[in-house]
């Protein structure tokens, strides 16, 4: 097939400006737990997402009477009452409400991206509903993975590698560079058993410590929800709200 697009995966943050072109969107992807508890939220109502690079900005829409949640190193930063574990956000209560949210990493790489035409936030919980999208846009995709503070992840990866699996076999994308074709391969190494493949991650070793074991199941269990979160200037709504703008 001719005018294929192109699909390509971004290790890391910093590593953004070497993969970056006009016209293509860009999946901010944070399994553990950012992008997870994001969508996450907008699945059980919440309307709008800020996602902030400091704790500084935080504190300062905290002191506006927003809901904040702000995470680092894997813990609710202390004087906050939410962090980035999806089960936070299941929350009946917080239908209607606009969260402004700051993490160690998937924040960071959202901000990373910010002159990029579109958006989209990326899990394994919305990898059918999002690849299906990506798949109708005919536009070049690249999968930016947070990683952890610049370093590679492999949990970020392998949810890379889901989506460049699905837009390859949907036979209107390639992919050229050596970061896409590992993230796809390690991808297929890993999806029969998440849980076992990533057993020795530093990340999922990080959150076991803290008792994040559920968190983690839940991050790593695909296709929980059809939401499509995508920027609209500096915050995130619903594919759905955006188009009715």
């Amino acid at each position: 097939m001719q005018n294929r697009k192109k699909v390509e995966v971004c290790h890391t943050p910093s590593l953004y400006p070497q993969y970056k072109k006009e016209n293509q969107i860009v999946v901010v992807i944070d399994v553990l737990r950012a992008t997870s508890a994001m969508c996450t939220a907008f699945s059980y109502g919440v309307k709008k997402i800020i996602p902030v690079a400091t704790i500084e900005e935080a504190q300062g829409y905290k002191d506006e009477g927003y809901l904040v949640a702000a995470e680092r190193k894997g813990q609710i930063v202390e004087g906050f009452g939410l962090g980035n574990s999806p089960y936070g956000f299941m929350n009946p209560e917080f239908e209607g409400k606009t969260i402004v949210i700051t993490t160690t990493n998937g924040t960071r790489a959202f901000h990373t991206a910010k002159d990029a035409e579109t958006v989209v936030i990326g899990s394994l919980l919305n990898l059918d509903a999002l690849s299906n999208w990506l798949i109708q846009q005919d536009k070049d995709v690249l999968l930016l993975a947070s990683g952890w503070k610049d370093k590679f992840c492999l949990e970020d990866t392998i949810c890379a590698g889901a989506f460049v699996d699905q837009l390859i076999a949907s036979g209107k994308f390639t992919c050229d560079e050596d970061s896409s074709i590992a993230a796809k391969y390690l991808y297929l190494s890993a999806k029969d058993n998440y849980m076992a493949f990533l057993k020795a991650s530093s990340h999922r070793r990080r959150l076991k410590k803290l008792n994040l074991n559920e968190d983690i199941k839940y991050c790593l269990t695909p296709n929980q929800t059809d939401v499509i979160p995508i920027r609209k200037a500096n915050y995130l709504i619903l594919l759905e709200d955006y188009r009715s703008i």
